[in-house]
């Protein structure tokens, strides 16, 4: 259950809606929010599940999905943001996230009496969380809830298919020159979680640590994990000129997951779950 003082908005002349955050703030509203900016991409895509894409007047660049969000007004990008573009857009409610810049616009923010929801999802489960908790704040409680029950679900469903299977050893590759992976503190290692994978480097504390190519060859993981952006090359490709020696390299076993739907903590990396699950599913089979 979504903490909530009033869960039962009905539309925005409905009355006040108070909610607790990703940061465990109460984000208290008199009506409904009828004019919302969202800060991250992800937190674009969470509005638009919540069904608030008609309330949405600002989103940030690269806020690209679902296709309407390409035509909402843009203040800037996830790192640099303009305090009188976006207070200018008259916001009720800005949707952000941390670590996200939008703490040194608070002052403005508050003098404009804007509220914010601090979006933070760290497990699948928290994604459908959100999609509640903004709908209570949009006041479009039916479609979020309706969205947030079938994101469950489809957790759920993918937890029981996979509870059982043989672990695999994985490595996700986050970034190159350096090489940086993701902790099980990042909802990455969550997703791999419900597969039946386990993080060669979930222990590592951050939630995106640098490694050395030693440690990674001492890991020897059965499985590299990265996505489809490795500067124009093919994944396998890219770590067969990067480190042919590893043997989850030189068996293919590279999975490669659009980075937009595996790093967003929106409703699509329930999708690129179920398509890491499948092609880890799949190494398991061959090596049968």
């Amino acid at each position: 259950p979504i903490p909530a003082a009033t869960a039962g908005a009905s539309g925005p002349s409905a009355g006040p809606v108070v909610v607790t955050d990703g940061q465990g703030r109460t984000v208290s509203l008199a009506t409904p929010a009828r004019r919302v900016v969202a800060l991250a991409p992800h937190a674009t895509e969470l509005v638009f599940a919540a069904g608030g894409g008609p309330q949405l007047v600002g989103a940030v660049r690269y806020s690209d999905w679902p296709a309407a969000a390409r035509l909402v007004p843009q203040v800037g990008d996830a790192w640099h943001l303009n305090a009188e573009t976006l207070v200018g857009l008259r916001p009720d409610l800005v949707v952000a996230w941390l670590p996200g810049p939008v703490q040194p616009l608070q002052t403005a923010l508050d003098a404009a009496s804007v509220r914010v929801f601090y979006t933070a999802p760290t497990r699948l489960a928290d994604i459908a969380d959100d999609v509640e908790r903004l709908g209570t704040l949009l006041g479009t409680t039916r479609q979020a809830s309706a969205k947030a029950t079938s994101l469950r679900v489809r957790l759920r469903g993918l937890e029981q298919t996979y509870a059982d299977r043989t672990p695999v050893r994985v490595f996700i590759h986050a970034g190159s020159a350096p090489l940086y992976t993701l902790s099980d503190n990042h909802i990455v290692g969550d997703a791999l979680r419900v597969c039946g994978g386990v993080n060669v480097f979930g222990r590592a504390g951050p939630a995106a640590p640098q490694v050395e190519m030693e440690a990674l060859i001492a890991a020897n993981p059965q499985v590299i994990l990265t996505t489809d952006e490795q500067g124009g090359r093919d994944p396998v490709g890219f770590w067969r000129s990067t480190a042919p020696h590893l043997p989850a390299v030189r068996l293919a076993r590279v999975i490669a997951v659009p980075a937009d739907a595996l790093y967003r903590p929106g409703p699509r990396l329930f999708d690129a779950t179920a398509q890491l699950c499948e092609a880890l599913e799949a190494i398991r089979m061959s090596r049968r």
